[in-house]
């Protein structure tokens, strides 16, 4: 199970990355907001099969998976749309919408949610030994 998690967790780093390098593209680029965005619609496709393989398989980790299902609601909402029919300010927020979750994903992916939560839940004197190795 450990590495079907770490194999969802650096692909859930692969689309967040790749869907924050769309906005990046569609932020700088030299049009107005009014503009459309023409997004490269086969390689949103491509990104979205690899988000429903990896929510597929995330079945398992049930927090992840619900974070999944949002990711891949907003993109195919994005690509109802795409390329063109929409502007770059609502395509801006569907890019949004899918990175959020996402990294969200990420971080339960890896565990540092459970980390975080049970040294909050550990006692002062606890989490001191721990700090110091004892």
């Amino acid at each position: 199970m450990a590495a079907e998690r770490s194999q969802l967790y650096y692909t859930c780093v692969f689309l967040h990355v790749s869907f924050q390098a769309i906005q990046n593209t569609v932020a700088t680029s030299a049009k107005l907001d009014e503009t459309p965005c023409w997004l490269d619609a086969q390689m949103l496709r491509m990104l979205l099969s690899e988000l429903q393989r990896c929510r597929w398989e995330a079945a398992p980790f049930k927090e992840a998976c619900q974070l999944l299902d949002t990711a891949t609601y907003h993109c195919g909402l994005l690509m109802a749309q795409c390329p063109a029919a929409l502007d770059r300010q609502l395509c801006q927020h569907h890019l949004e919408a899918i990175m959020a979750p996402l990294k969200q994903a990420t971080v339960q992916l890896s565990g540092s949610a459970k980390r975080t939560s049970a040294s909050h839940s550990a006692s002062p004197a606890r989490r001191l030994r721990s700090w110091l190795g004892w």
